[in-house]
């Protein structure tokens, strides 16, 4: 291994890239892939009421099949400096484990497959087997993901470019390296249930109408029942009530109104617009006319997707079970990922390192990991343009 995942991996954590700020990470990379004679493109994106991002493509070869490595540079914050073993962006080395925000989150994962590449280059003469390698990489994962990869994929396109496959570097796994790649990841949808009351003494309740009432029966038809039963590739999609809220400071005030947030997480047996209708649908026959209500959902740019099994996740996972001895669970748990932009353009897996300790105080990844995941993407590298 002539290029050392882990020493990469260490100057991209020495970056304070707390999104949406570049932090450096992506000077690194570009500085590193220019060396390799990779074209490098840096782009800012902008969207008025939020902050601008800067987003880098880099290629290297003009031919098809173009494989892409996938990831953000971005971090959350680091929280309490003073609770962490180690600075969270002075990347120390303790006990074989390599420590700093967006060690495994996925700076870890960018490392690996940076080290992968440039070892597969240098086996090639200076260039891919064949085709084209490329690295579509983003500063705004962590957030609201209105100025990074979205955009930049259209970006891209829009500049000639295609992608054939795509491997996500975001930490897959889930207890040791190797358990898992993700093939798909469930949509998540936003609402707010309004129940409207009437304000009054609660002295005098036949004066108002008490939205709470009307909230708590409303509530408990819609999450009465599941909302399916999950499928082969999905678990069963859930709605959770995360919050309740009259607004109320005072307990002799019957409040006019009553609100409940939710949060949806659903598979491919439904989509935001069907969701949406299941769900007022099961508040007005609950309400039987009697309870005025409304709901307010928010924007979503997280839908379902799933990437079918087949040759391209063989591959992949035959060259984790080559290194790791482990063979993969073929997943779609967990929260959302770019890869539900990236899938609109070609079939995309997610597969990186263990996420036990992304976004907690003294985030870290064993030195071995690092290591073991840079062969894995080598191996893949090199069969798929084998």
């Amino acid at each position: 291994m002539s290029a050392d995942p882990v020493a990469i991996t260490r100057d991209l954590l020495r970056c304070p890239s707390v999104t949406p700020a570049e932090g450096g990470a992506l000077a690194f990379l570009e500085k590193t892939l220019k060396a390799a004679d990779f074209t490098v493109h840096r782009m800012t994106f902008s969207e008025p009421g939020t902050d601008d991002v800067e987003n880098f493509y880099a290629r290297i070869g003009t031919e098809a099949p173009n494989l892409v490595f996938a990831g953000h540079t971005d971090v959350v914050p680091p929280g309490d400096e003073t609770a962490w073993r180690h600075a969270p962006f002075s990347g120390e080395i303790d006990k074989g484990e390599l420590y700093g925000r967006g060690a495994v989150d996925m700076k870890g994962g960018i490392g690996c497959a940076v080290a992968a590449v440039l070892d597969h280059l240098a086996a090639n003469g200076g260039k891919p087997k064949k085709g084209s390698i490329s690295f579509l990489i983003t500063g705004d994962e962590e957030s609201i993901a209105v100025n990074g990869t979205p955009k930049l994929l259209t970006w891209v396109a829009e500049h000639g470019e295609t992608f054939d496959h795509c491997i996500l570097g975001e930490p897959s796994n889930q207890d040791e390296l190797g358990d898992t790649i993700k093939i798909g990841r469930r949509g998540s949808l936003n609402g707010t249930l309004i129940v409207h009351g009437k304000q009054g003494h609660v002295a005098y309740p036949q004066r108002a109408d008490n939205p709470v009432r009307g909230l708590v029966k409303l509530v408990d038809a819609i999450q009465n029942e599941p909302l399916d039963a999950g499928n082969a590739n999905f678990q069963p999609s859930n709605l959770e009530f995360t919050s309740i809220d009259v607004g109320n400071k005072t307990v002799n005030l019957i409040p006019g109104e009553a609100r409940a947030r939710f949060n949806i997480r659903f598979n491919d047996c439904h989509t935001q617009e069907s969701l949406r209708t299941l769900i007022e649908g099961r508040a007005a026959k609950a309400s039987g006319g009697k309870i005025n209500f409304s709901f307010k959902w928010e924007p979503s740019n997280a839908n379902v997707f799933v990437t079918q099994p087949g040759p391209f996740t063989e591959l992949v996972a035959t060259a984790v079970a080559d290194v790791t001895g482990r063979k993969p669970e073929l997943s779609t748990t967990g929260g959302t990922s770019d890869a539900r932009f990236i899938t609109n353009y070609c079939p995309v897996v997610e597969f990186g390192l263990v996420g036990q300790t992304m976004h907690a105080v003294d985030e870290r990844v064993p030195l071995a990991d690092l290591r073991a995941l840079t062969t894995i993407y080598r191996k893949i590298i090199d069969r798929y343009f084998a």
